[in-house]
């Protein structure tokens, strides 16, 4: 669309949100739109695909591309997560990487150097977003300018870095600022207030999946995943937007299928009744849901699955294909 079919006051930014497991990543996304449009749960490793979230300040388009904690694994499943991680900083104005205050940051950011594989020297500028401000007693205290300095030896394209807290809010307004100010004259991506580039269906399994990890056991959910079997919208008698949906939960062992299902049904019950919740206030409307357990043998080894799941091949991916 021509500049001139939107207000010639328009500017457009898009930031990669990039960094560890666990580090705040979707937090920061979620406080910035004003909504939980990611997935949060006290859980590393919680986000598997890269997508965009889009806000806007006056004439500002800011498009978010909220990506996965890069990680070490071997594992099939882990290698197509820390690919989505590594493309969310391909073609994007500025980097946002963030760092936890409550760990050693120097450690952070050179396991990023590693992790992207000397792409650091083709990194567009990079901001350091420092993260979790409300868990470090005195941290604007901290002697950040020297770590900056020191971090700048290790990622030459950080130009500024940022103290903040998506708990209290500190600072923020700050970074939302310096995101508004870097954005360059031009048309939005993102019309008709659109607020990703992914449907509702890709965030229904999202919802599914944030509330099974926060009911599982601390082992099960990195060997679970979702997939929408069936998805309609209609109008029902009444007139009102409903969704049916059916999904299942796709586990490794028929020990984890018992675990999910509970006694008596449970536990799956419980998860679709918070998923549901989560899903009718994204639509709007009316929500029928219904979930299933299967048991699919390392369905994180399947390739097959992973593609359904949005996830294709990485660049060190296994080349052996199986049946679903």
């Amino acid at each position: 669309m021509l500049l001139t079919d939107q207000h010639p006051d328009n500017k457009s930014i898009m930031a990669a949100i990039v960094g560890a497991p666990n580090v705040g990543k979707s937090s920061l996304v979620n406080y910035l739109l004003g909504m939980d449009l990611s997935i949060v749960t006290s859980k590393p490793q919680t986000t598997r695909n890269k997508f965009h979230a889009v806000f806007t300040v006056d004439h500002t388009e800011v498009v978010l591309v909220d990506t996965p904690g890069l990680h070490t694994s071997s594992q099939e499943l882990n290698k197509r997560i820390n690919q989505q991680a590594v493309e969310g900083v391909d073609g994007v104005d500025v980097n946002l990487l963030l760092i936890d205050l409550t760990k050693d940051i120097l450690e952070q950011i050179k396991a990023f150097k590693d992790f992207i594989g000397g792409k650091e020297k083709e990194l567009s500028k990079t901001w350091l977003v420092f993260t979790k401000s409300d868990r470090v007693e005195n941290a604007e205290n901290m002697p950040l300018d020297k770590v900056f300095e020191q971090a700048k030896e290790v990622i030459p394209a950080l130009e500024q870095y940022f103290v903040i807290s998506t708990k209290s809010g500190d600072n923020v307004h700050l970074l939302t600022a310096a995101l508004c100010d870097n954005a360059q004259p031009g048309s939005h991506l993102y019309l008709d207030g659109a607020i990703s580039n992914k449907n509702q269906r890709f965030f229904a399994t999202e919802y599914i999946r944030e509330q099974a990890f926060d009911l599982l056991k601390d082992e099960l959910p990195y060997e679970m995943a979702v997939i929408i079997d069936e998805y309609k919208d209609f109008k029902d008698k009444t007139g009102a937007f409903t969704s049916h949906i059916s999904a299942s939960i796709l586990v490794n062992r028929p020990s984890q299928r018992a675990i999910v299902v509970g006694s008596k049904g449970s536990m799956i019950k419980e998860i679709g009744t918070r998923a549901r919740k989560k899903i009718a206030a994204m639509t709007d409307g009316k929500v029928h849901l219904n979930l299933h357990v299967k048991v699919s043998p390392k369905w994180f080894k399947n390739n097959f699955v992973l593609e359904e799941l949005g996830l294709p091949r990485a660049i060190n991916s296994a080349r052996v294909w199986k049946q679903k």
